[in-house]
């Protein structure tokens, strides 16, 4: 257990208060009834199998934060950092401002902010391998290092930062809510740390000493609806009708007219050029770039070759070219290969991949790889008993025929649901971006496009160089593939339109891709129609022969190239609801800037060299 010094001052101790049953979101503050099976329990601190006589221990603790007060001395993070003993690239809290106002009278608002130990914490449900845990102890949200294997899920899900993937040591860790102190009846140590008395902790909906107000919301503070946050807020001095972000990210806060003190986050639209910035389309999520487009081709091009015999395609059976679809069937085994492969790259653990199932109950991380083991397994099955027949010999036919029928269409629903589930993986409220339908058009339409592609174009060389022609079957893969095409093109028509039409993280993350990457996105976009054109020429026409293979292969260049630009504009372009950044790695000015003039080299600086 955690031993208090000798002198530890009163206003290190959690008082112990009256509170109310419920907190305003209707979640109870006794987090678990008497006589409770959780009640009693050890929390094995460092091994200690102690149990702590805390009369508050089975109560909803969490922060309260006092604008008014804070001065921006950043004690709690240094507080914070040496009892975790953090490495510098990593800040369980940290303090950002925001700004506001003219000379004389400009006035800057500090915030605080660490895990907020939410009610409804969506770092937990989202976690694949089920290392969170909502404890009956002071309502604390743990993580557990160990478990995790670093795909950084939880740090996209969190709108307030909270979870901190540290790529050197390959997993996430977070505020522990210093439960070892609480144990003892003290307070976290960064808010018995705090000179000014603006961080404080406690039993919530109670009101600590000196303070006036219990609100959930401040300017730069992400929506409390999302994760109904246990923290509360005390900002009562006048502040300009509009506030700035210190760092790189192009929102301010505007408030409302009819809502009071309430902010709301708008573009702040300053004269950025549009250009190019094709280095910046690398992120971390490249791996998941690859991986995501390669499984949507391979799905694509498996249902073109199972069902595209039903709609007249007579040339994909085995009977019309044996050499063909096993070569196909192959082929797409050793792609989806691949695509598993360079999944696990974005892994910091990628050796533990296999805890990626633990949590299919609530993580769609863990669905989508389930769906893609699935729809392996059913591909791999369908492959050899087509491809290979001679090794079932031993079967009746009959058996044989079903298997084959049973694993075609296993590989058809579990592929179609495995791409569900991925675009599930980005429905995020914390990153609006990316949480709008048309991510769900977006994959499956490059299934449409890139699916019967890839088929077209092996089929058209196999045919060629035999001397053969499959105008007929080409005509009904373009049909294909101008349906896909004409998908991703309505949704992100309207996905402009509502980014364009709302506010906040994702009106901003549009005013990116229109300046920051505006040339690129641009061209991204004539590359589309220009598909669409070739496309349409070769359902129109079927050309075959040489202008045949020729048209295919300028089609797959255009689409190709469109289609990795467009996915890596997925991953550069989104904005999640994050507190405002001011110092060193939380500012992506800052970061960037590190990286160019070497100052990422310093570790004191807390700027990885390589990814962050």
């Amino acid at each position: 257990m955690f031993e208090p010094r000798s002198k530890e001052q009163p206003y290190a101790f959690v008082p112990q208060v009256e509170h109310p049953t419920a907190n305003r979101y209707g979640q109870p503050i006794e987090t678990v009834p008497d006589g409770h099976e959780l009640r009693g329990q050890s929390l094995n601190i460092n091994g200690d199998a102690g149990i702590s006589d805390n009369p508050d221990r089975y109560k909803q603790h969490g922060f309260y934060f006092n604008a008014d007060h804070c001065i921006s001395c950043h004690a709690c993070e240094a507080a914070c950092s040496e009892k975790n003993d953090l490495p510098a690239h990593i800040a369980f809290r940290s303090v950002g401002y925001v700004e506001g106002g003219s000379y004389p009278a400009y006035q800057r608002l500090n915030i605080s902010m660490a895990c907020n130990h939410c009610d409804d914490p969506v770092c937990l449900k989202g976690c694949p391998t089920r290392a969170y845990t909502k404890f009956a102890e002071y309502g604390a949200v743990l993580q557990d290092p160990d478990i995790c294997f670093g795909c950084g899920y939880c740090t996209w899900v969190c709108p307030y930062n909270a979870p901190q993937l540290d790529t050197e040591a390959g997993h996430v860790t977070k505020c522990n809510m210093c439960v070892d102190r609480l144990e003892v009846g003290l307070k976290p140590a960064c808010a018995a740390a705090c000179l000014a008395g603006a961080l404080d902790f406690g039993i919530m909906e109670t009101t600590p000493e000196h303070r006036d107000q219990l609100e959930t919301r401040i300017p730069g503070f992400p929506d409390p609806d999302i994760t109904h946050p246990n923290i509360r807020f005390q900002q009562t001095r006048s502040l300009p009708h509009e506030m700035q972000r210190p760092d790189s990210m192009p929102l301010r806060y505007e408030r409302s007219r009819t809502l009071g003190s309430t902010y709301t986050p708008r573009v702040d639209s300053t004269n950025r050029k549009r250009e190019w910035n094709l280095k910046k389309l690398g992120t971390r999520e490249n791996p998941l770039v690859v991986f995501t487009l390669i499984s949507q081709t391979v799905i694509g091009a498996f249902i073109t070759l199972f069902l595209g015999p039903l709609i007249g395609a007579e040339t994909l059976t085995m009977q019309s070219h044996p050499i063909a679809l096993p070569l196909t069937l192959f082929g797409l085994i050793g792609l989806q290969t691949l695509a598993l492969v360079l999944s696990t790259l974005h892994l910091g653990r990628p050796h533990r991949f296999y805890r990626a199932f633990n949590n299919l109950r609530w993580s769609p991380v863990s669905r989508e790889v389930a769906g893609i083991a699935v729809f392996y397994n059913f591909l791999g099955a369908y492959t050899l008993l087509t491809a290979l027949p001679m090794l079932f010999n031993w079967l009746p036919a009959g058996l044989v025929s079903g298997l084959v029928a049973f694993s075609g269409w296993g590989a058809v629903v579990s592929g179609l649901a495995a791409l569900y589930f991925m675009q599930r993986i980005y429905r995020i409220k914390a990153r609006p971006y990316w949480d709008h339908w048309q991510v769900l058009t977006a994959f499956y339409g490059n299934m449409l496009v890139l699916g019967p592609l890839l088929v077209a174009l092996t089929y058209t060389a196999v045919q060629h160089y035999s001397g053969l022609t499959w105008s007929e079957a080409a005509s009904h893969l373009a049909g294909i593939m101008l349906a896909g095409l004409i998908m991703e093109a309505v949704g992100m028509y309207y996905h402009v339109r509502d980014l364009k039409a709302g506010s906040g993280e994702g009106q901003a993350s549009h005013y990116e891709q229109t300046t920051t990457f505006g040339n690129t996105w641009l061209a991204r976009n004539t590359g589309l129609g220009m598909a669409m054109a070739l496309v349409l020429g070769m359902a129109l026409v079927s050309p075959s022969g040489v202008p045949g293979l020729l048209l295919w292969l300028a089609a797959a260049t255009v689409i190709g190239i469109t289609a990795v630009t467009g996915r890596a504009l997925f991953y550069a372009l989104v904005i999640p609801t994050t507190m405002p950044g001011a110092f060193f790695w939380r500012n992506k000015g800052f970061e960037e800037h590190a990286r160019q003039t070497g100052l990422a080299e310093m570790p004191q600086v807390g700027v990885l060299p390589e990814c962050h």
